[in-house]
């Protein structure tokens, strides 16, 4: 079992787990699972355990949240907590907590939050030995992935459960974290400032991930408090108990009241690159940059160019940029780019956006590179964008005409009267399948929109068209 609570020396303790929240008034993000009568929220205010118990299954990328809403949902609802591991803990372990949640239950009348993380990593017959507790109501099962739970959790838990999907913290939040690790009397107390840039780089390097943003804070925080004008190591530990002293009281400043007049050191961004061993991307994702990157990763791909659009994409992964963003751009070059030269990259662009979702990053990096690789290396075509755009521009200048009679619709009453499908060729019954009819209208008759290069695939589909066309037109 894990005990995450912060002792008596509790400056060992990362700046991550200090940070806690202990009530879901104090989560950052995840606003759509806490609006007022949702599960967790009644689940927290169920202090008596009337509304019976409802086990949740947390579904979501790392640093998101779910042990914390775990946390604070027993707190909250003055539950005993235990929280077990699926690295380390077994079968045995399970059923020991189930055996003490049962005597709880019957004894005193106390309810029990089992907090399981990383639940895919349980076996069958360890998710099994949950079944009793939670069938039964000895626990209120709170387990937490990363893993799709409809592939790693056996359907009888599954069904038994609640399945919340957590998002990937946006900028907003992660700010309000960070800020609020800075002053609280839990965090660093006030003893650094931040500034407006070093913040921003905290929160780009996170990528939504909380604990990434804190252990960035803390590491950035430790630099600059050991530098010379910082204050003595002695002087910086934090009570970090639940029953923190108030900032007035903290060690190093009881017998000094002219602390808030010394120098406190600033965390700048070149501190967090040093600190986090990173190096500082020019890149604001609202910015100049953004665009000036994936214009140049377009290009680059759009030009063939493989060594260079893999640079791009790593820029843009480093510096925190949205891997869906990079996954749409990437389908709409493979139709606009590369069309029916390759009509296998689009399959190959939309697989790689679905496995980003589907497994998150970093792994996602991954099949977005052999992506990347596929489309750069492709043949290239814009035949299929120039025959749409073109066409469009016609409709819009009122070239459109009516359609053929025998083109025209014949299954309703009095189509046929009106001579709607008469003469109308089906292609099936021809030989080769393909019939010399025309499709266009009288106003369109000759107009050519796709015009097939001598690239890749659409060097057969050339061939294979002026052929039919001949066919068509004759």
């Amino acid at each position: 079992m894990v005990n995450s609570q912060a002792g008596l020396h509790a400056g060992a303790v990362p700046l991550a787990v200090r940070m806690r929240p202990r009530s879901l008034d104090e989560v950052a993000g995840q606003k759509h699972l806490l609006r007022p009568g949702s599960p967790l929220v009644n689940l927290a205010n169920d202090k008596g355990g009337a509304q019976g118990s409802v086990s949740i299954i947390l579904w979501g990328p790392p640093g998101t949240g779910k042990t914390t809403l775990a946390q604070a949902i027993a707190h909250s609802s003055n539950r005993k907590f235990v929280e077990l591991s699926a690295v380390t803990a077994g079968v045995r372990d399970v059923r020991q907590v189930m055996e003490e949640a049962f005597r709880s239950r019957d004894l005193y009348g106390l309810s029990t939050v089992l907090f399981l993380d990383e639940i895919h990593r349980f076996s069958k017959a360890q998710q099994d030995a949950l079944l009793p507790g939670v069938e039964n109501g000895w626990v209120i099962l709170v387990a937490a992935t990363t893993e799709n739970p409809s592939f790693s959790v056996i359907a009888p838990l599954l069904s038994r459960s609640l399945l919340l999907t957590l998002e990937q913290l946006d900028d907003d939040d992660l700010g309000v974290l960070v800020d609020r690790a800075v002053v609280d009397a839990r965090g660093l107390a006030g003893r650094v400032t931040l500034s407006a840039e070093a913040r921003s780089t905290i929160i780009r390097l996170a990528s939504g991930d909380a604990r990434r943003a804190l252990t960035a804070l803390e590491a950035a925080a430790a630099s600059v408090l050991s530098g010379p004008a910082a204050a003595p190591a002695a002087d910086l530990t934090v009570l970090t108990s639940s029953a923190a002293a108030p900032a007035a009281d903290l060690p190093g400043e009881r017998d000094d009241k002219t602390r808030s007049d010394e120098f406190v050191p600033e965390i700048s961004a070149d501190t967090v690159a040093q600190a986090v061993d990173r190096a500082l991307l020019r890149y604001d994702r609202n910015g100049d940059e953004h665009y000036d990157v994936i214009s140049a990763f377009i290009k680059s791909v759009r030009g063939s160019d493989v060594d260079a659009s893999i640079h791009y994409l790593a820029r843009m992964i480093e510096a925190g940029e949205d891997p869906r963003f990079i996954s749409r751009r990437m389908i709409v070059l493979a139709s606009e780019d590369i069309g029916m030269a390759d009509p296998q990259a689009l399959v190959i662009a939309v697989a790689a956006a679905d496995a980003v979702q589907f497994i998150g990053m970093p792994e996602g990096r991954i099949p977005l590179a052999e992506a990347v690789v596929y489309l750069a290396t492709a043949p290239k075509s814009n035949a299929s964008y120039l025959a749409i755009d073109k066409a469009i521009a016609d409709v819009r200048a009122g070239k459109i005409g009516r359609v053929p009679k025998h083109l025209r619709d014949a299954h309703y009453p009095g189509a046929k009267r009106l001579g709607h499908g008469k003469g109308y060729l089906y292609p099936h019954d021809a030989e080769i399948g393909v019939v010399s009819q025309r499709y266009l209208p009288d106003e369109l008759v000759g107009t050519g929109y796709y015009l097939p290069t001598e690239h890749g695939n659409e060097r057969d589909v050339s061939a294979r068209l002026e052929k039919i066309r001949r066919i068509i037109n004759n």
